[in-house]
């Protein structure tokens, strides 16, 4: 138990370590080109902050343990938005770039609601996986032609001049060692959260969806907030959209080709927790399309949300008293009346926009 709880926290030093290496080389790489600051967000760091649960997922499936590979992904994207963009909010406002709301966002609410059809008939195939892997070469190959786009009008604006830092070899080097603890971290992090869950009693797939799904997200919590802090604010959110699509499109994709019998998709996450995370992807547009902003009374409602997510995991694996009255309290008040609000703030602010449209023509 004691060399299981080392490796747990030797594999998650590593994972963050190697993703912020992986990021510096691969930022610094793009920087170099002029992309925009969004999609560097939406492909680099998004990407690069996700290799931690693409090396723990594809390592979970390959060992024959689905249940881990698919608890990390959906877990993550649920603690993506909920913890994630609800601290880095609470640090500073946070402004959503209409890119994310016309384009990324859709493609995220698409990409859960596709993987939740697929996961529907109990298991992901090496087909299914295919299919998802193929969307995330769409998907990138489409942010990268809008990257070109943005570069030529970037340009073409003096203000807009990022001066590349580090060789090309110093940064491929970082890429390379970032990789290769990734790897190591990952293979660790498993061993030690398998052990933990067989002494506790607990299944993989609880173990999945909490532990190792903050775990893995650690170095997404670390850019999102370094990022707010410094103002980066389009790295803050796209960071977050991106890697959700990540997680789901490529993560789960490569997953499902290299698990030997597919993923098994257990009863509970499709009853539960993959419509959680389709649920807060749908809430993210009209959050994000209030004022095209996420305040910090959103950043309280998501970590107040993550938090109650969390207390019912436990809940449920303990079979605790509380559960009965905790589930008719969030499911019968909590949850309609949070709908009911973010519908209403959806409205106004369409509303608002349609105003200052027809005041704009009527001038």
């Amino acid at each position: 138990m004691t060399l299981a709880i080392v490796f747990l926290i030797i594999g998650l030093v590593l994972l963050v370590v190697g993703a912020d290496w992986l990021v510096k080389g691969a930022s610094r790489l793009a920087v170099s080109f002029g992309i925009s600051s969004l999609i560097i967000g939406l492909t680099v760091v998004a990407y690069g902050t996700s290799a931690p649960e693409l090396s723990v997922s594809v390592m979970s499936s390959m060992q024959g343990k689905s249940e881990i590979a698919l608890g990390n992904v959906v877990g993550s994207n649920i603690f993506n938005v909920l913890f994630i963009l609800g601290v880095s909010a609470l640090v500073t406002p946070l402004i959503v770039a209409k890119q994310l709301i016309r384009f990324d966002v859709p493609v995220m609410i698409g990409s859960s609601i596709l993987l939740y059809a697929l996961c529907f008939d109990g298991t992901l195939s090496r087909v299914d996986g295919v299919f998802l892997f193929l969307g995330a070469i769409f998907y990138t190959w489409w942010l990268i032609r809008m990257g070109r786009r943005d570069a030529v009008s970037a340009n073409s604006d003096e203000s807009y001049k990022p001066k590349p830092e580090g060789t090309l070899w110093t940064n491929i080097l970082w890429i390379v060692l970032g990789l290769v603890f990734l790897v190591v971290g990952s293979k660790l992090l498993v061993d030690g959260a398998i052990t933990i869950a067989k002494h506790f009693g607990l299944s993989e797939v609880i173990i999945g969806l909490t532990i190792i799904a903050a775990g893995t997200s650690l170095p997404e919590v670390a850019t999102s907030v370094i990022a707010s802090f410094r103002g980066e604010r389009d790295i803050a959110v796209g960071n977050v959209v991106g890697s959700n699509i990540f997680n789901i499109l490529s993560v789960m994709g490569l997953s499902s080709i290299v698990s030997p019998a597919g993923i098994t998709t257990p009863a509970s996450i499709i009853g539960f927790d993959l419509p959680v995370m389709v649920a807060i992807a749908l809430a993210c547009l009209p959050i994000f399309f209030s004022g095209f902003k996420i305040t910090r009374w959103n950043g309280t409602f998501f970590l107040a949300y993550y938090v109650a997510y969390t207390a019912y995991l436990i809940f449920a694996a303990k079979e605790h008293d509380a559960l009965p009255l905790f589930s008719k309290i969030m499911f019968q008040f909590v949850i309609p009346i949070t709908v009911v609000t973010i519908v209403t703030l959806a409205i106004f602010e369409i509303k608002t926009i349609l105003a200052k449209k027809k005041l704009i023509a009527d001038q």
